[in-house]
């Protein structure tokens, strides 16, 4: 197709529509003497005769009319084409489709979603919760919100959540029937709420870090189950220790029904990522970001912990707006 071809056609099906070069020429813009000029051009570049033409009207020859049969949805798929272009200029409007995990829907898009929505009311968002990676392109989904490590290096990330720490915790009435742990050893003597994955059935490894490495344990106990609710449930009734997300325990710690033991072996590690696969984004997309976006630090819990001996220990750095993450949110590795 040579250039101004597109134009060309576009402008035969408005005088054929219209059956007026007045009338067409006054749609498009244009002079009627220039729109005539233009299409007597389009067909002798054809070689076909589109236009039948008298003093006082104009009409499609037949294979004109063939030719329009044809142009018309391709056209109109352009103009739609073109309108969807609104999408990423001017005000934001149209659709968002988001996944995300459980832990993410549940502190990061229920307190801050519905205020989004009510300042943009010309924005619709799809939002897919699941425990388990999805890939954005197959799934037709604009952005996901996912643990940082996790995502895909070649993604552009923001941050949505503040870095995640983890921690272990008991009941005093646990800790009286059982002596707090001093060492990642002690925890083999003690009764340990297990959680197993939701996308690959596995258990989920007890993460710490000692001496500067990493360590991943499996840690006898005698339940196991897949539900977050159940197992910080169990642990809140005594029945065993767990490994937490601080946030979801934080107030409990400060106010001692649950203490915390071996803080300094327990990481952080990156917070909730929002991703997409590309650096132009509509803005929509672009608007939720901004709302989403991690905001300033704003406050920091005190925390209680406890060794063997009694004594508090000290935490390790705290974190500013602590978040927690469902079990089901962390990404395994190897144990070691």
């Amino acid at each position: 197709m040579r250039r101004g071809d597109l134009d060309d056609l576009a402008a035969f099906a408005s005088v054929a529509k219209h059956r007026s070069f007045t009338r067409a020429a006054a749609d498009l813009g244009l002079s009627p003497s220039a729109l005539s000029h233009a299409m007597k051009a389009l067909e002798k570049r054809l070689g076909v005769r589109l236009l039948a033409r008298t003093t006082r009207s104009v009409a499609p020859t037949a294979a004109g009319e063939q030719l329009l049969r044809s142009l018309d949805p391709a056209l109109a798929q352009v103009t739609q084409g073109l309108a969807s272009l609104a999408d990423w200029r001017g005000a934001p409007s149209g659709t968002v489709r988001l996944t995300t995990f459980s832990y993410a829907a549940r502190t990061i898009l229920a307190p801050r979603l519905p205020q989004f929505l009510l300042g943009h009311p010309d924005v619709s968002v799809e939002v897919i919760v699941e425990d388990r990676l999805v890939d954005l392109v197959a799934g037709g989904f604009d952005a996901g919100i996912r643990l940082g490590e996790a995502v895909e290096r070649d993604m552009v990330t923001v941050p949505v959540g503040p870095d995640l720490r983890t921690v272990v915790v008991g009941t005093p009435a646990y800790f009286s029937r059982h002596a707090p742990p001093e060492t990642l050893a002690d925890l083999d003597r003690h009764v340990c709420v297990n959680y197993r994955l939701l996308d690959g059935g596995g258990l989920l490894p007890w993460e710490f870090e000692e001496s500067d490495r990493d360590v991943r344990l499996r840690v006898p106990g005698q339940l196991i189950v897949n539900d977050e609710v159940l197992a910080a449930a169990t642990v809140r009734a005594g029945a065993g220790l767990g490994y937490m997300m601080e946030r979801d325990v934080a107030d409990e710690i400060a106010d001692g029904r649950l203490v915390q033991v071996l803080a300094a072996s327990c990481p952080s590690y990156p917070g909730c990522r929002l991703y997409y696969p590309d650096r132009r984004v509509t803005p929509a997309l672009r608007a939720l970001i901004s709302e989403l976006r991690l905001s300033p630090p704003s406050d920091i819990r005190s925390r209680r912990s406890v060794g063997a001996s009694g004594e508090q220990d000290q935490p390790r750095s705290p974190l500013s707006n602590p978040a927690g993450l469902s079990p089901a949110g962390r990404v395994p590795s190897d144990l070691s």
